[in-house]
């Protein structure tokens, strides 16, 4: 099977053209349900989420030190703390927990 990379980009191309084109031409007014406007504002957040989650666990040498920052961080993160303090105090977890492990 040959490939060709300049269908697989037109392809890409026309998908991420859709999904940003299909909602301003199809909803023309505000929205006013709720739901819905509570589920689009958190899609970004999420989306974040779901990307870094993983690059989190798999990020140091150990999957216990990365478990380890990641409560510290969010417990911090939880309490209010800065994204200094929240992200210094989760890479001095993992300098600690990887000189020890």
């Amino acid at each position: 099977m040959s490939h060709n990379i300049y269908i697989y980009i037109l392809v890409m191309a026309g998908v991420s053209y859709l999904i940003r084109m299909l909602p301003l031409t199809l909803i023309r007014k505000e929205i006013k349900n709720k739901t819905i406007r509570s589920f689009l504002y958190y899609v970004p957040y999420v989306t974040l989420a779901v990307m870094t989650f993983p690059a989190i666990l798999s990020a140091t040498g150990s999957v216990w030190s990365a478990w380890a920052a990641l409560i510290v961080a969010a417990a911090l993160a939880w309490f209010g703390k800065s994204l200094l303090q929240v992200s210094v105090c989760a890479c001095m977890v993992v300098f600690l927990l990887e000189l020890f492990l």
